[in-house]
C-alpha cells in the first residue's frame, strides 16, 4: 500500500516522542517503542490528505496528524495487555507488555493518551481551530467514542450482539478515530460546515469497512503479513462480523461501506489520492 506520507509522518513522531534522559526514560522508550513500530499510518494521513481537501496546510497539520496517532497506538498497547486481548506480537515485534512489562506498558499507553492532547497545542494554527480539535478528539477517543466502543467489544465476547450492537461497536471502537482523523484535517484547512460533515460520515463508513477487513484477516490472513497471529478473535470468544454473518457476506458489506465513503469523497475535487487509498483498503492484506 503505497502512503508518501509515511516519511514526514514518522519523521515527526520521532521528534515528538524522542525520550529524555530522566528517571522515567523507562516509559518513555515504551511510549516511542510502539509508536514507531511501523503500520499503515493511517490515520495521520487522512489528516494530512483532508486538510489538502480543505485547501489547508498539511505542515501545519502535522501537530494534529501525530495526536491521532498517539492516540490509535495506546489504544494498541491497552488492547494487547492481558486484561483485553491478550497478544504478544504486534507489527511483527513483542507487545509493549511483552518488551518490557504490564506496568510500564501500561503507564506508556496513559502517558500517549495525554501527549496526544499536548501535541494538538503544538499546531502553528488559530487557538479557535485547537479548541475545536481537542473537542472533537476528545470525544471520538473517549467513552462516547472508542473506548466506548471497546467496552462493547469486551461485552461481545460474553454476549452474542445483535446486528445493531456489533455495528454500533465498530462505529465507536474502529470508526470514531478515524472519523477524528477526517475530521481534524478539514478543522486544520480552510474548514467548512458541509465538508466537516462530510469527512465524518467518510470516516464512518471507512471506519466500518476497515474493522470488517480486520475480521476477514484475522480469520484468513497471513502471519507475516499481518505482524501477528490470526485467529485471536475466535481464541477470545468474540463475536465478530465474519462470526455472525460469514466470509462471503461480510465482503459484500465491506464492499457496500466503502462504496458508501467512495461517493462521499468523489463528490470533492482533487480527492484522487483518498479515492485510491480508500480503494486500496478494501483489498488490503494486513
Amino acid at each position: 500500500m503505497r502512503n508518501n506520507w509515511i516519511p514526514e509522518i514518522e519523521a515527526a513522531l520521532h521528534q515528538y516522542l524522542a525520550p529524555p534522559q530522566t528517571a522515567y526514560r523507562r516509559a518513555a522508550e515504551a511510549m516511542a517503542y510502539s509508536a514507531e513500530a511501523g503500520g499503515k499510518r493511517l490515520r495521520p494521513t487522512f489528516v494530512l490528505e483532508f486538510c489538502k481537501l480543505a485547501s489547508g496546510d498539511p505542515q501545519k497539520a502535522m501537530a494534529f496528524a501525530c495526536a491521532v496517532e498517539m492516540i490509535h497506538t495506546y489504544s494498541l498497547i491497552h488492547d494487547d495487555l492481558p486484561c483485553m486481548d491478550n497478544d504478544d506480537f504486534r507489527r511483527g515485534r513483542p507487545s509493549c507488555h511483552k518488551q518490557f512489562d504490564e506496568a510500564t506498558a501500561l503507564l506508556a499507553g496513559d502517558a500517549l493518551l495525554t501527549r496526544a492532547f499536548e501535541t494538538l497545542t503544538d499546531a502553528p494554527l488559530s487557538p479557535e481551530q485547537i479548541a475545536k480539535a481537542v473537542c472533537v478528539l476528545a470525544k471520538c477517543s473517549g467513552i462516547n467514542g472508542m473506548v466506548g466502543g471497546q467496552v462493547m467489544d469486551l461485552q461481545n465476547e460474553t454476549e452474542a450482539p445483535s446486528a445493531e450492537i456489533l455495528n454500533r461497536t465498530y462505529e465507536l471502537k474502529t470508526g470514531a478515530l478515524i472519523q477524528a482523523a477526517c475530521m481534524l484535517g478539514v478543522i486544520a484547512g480552510n474548514s467548512n460546515d458541509k465538508l466537516l460533515e462530510d469527512a465524518r460520515e467518510y470516516g464512518l463508513y471507512l471506519g466500518l469497512a476497515f474493522q470488517i477487513i480486520d475480521d476477514i484477516l484475522d480469520v484468513s490472513g497471513d502471519e507475516t503479513l499481518l505482524g501477528k497471529p490470526v485467529g485471536s478473535d475466535a481464541a477470545n470468544g468474540k463475536h465478530t462480523f465474519v462470526t455472525v454473518y460469514g466470509m462471503e457476506k461480510s465482503r459484500e458489506m465491506a464492499a457496500q461501506y466503502t462504496q458508501k465513503a467512495l461517493t462521499i469523497i468523489q463528490a470533492y475535487p482533487d480527492s484522487e489520492s483518498l479515492t485510491e487509498l480508500t480503494r486500496e483498503l478494501l483489498v488490503r492484506k494486513y
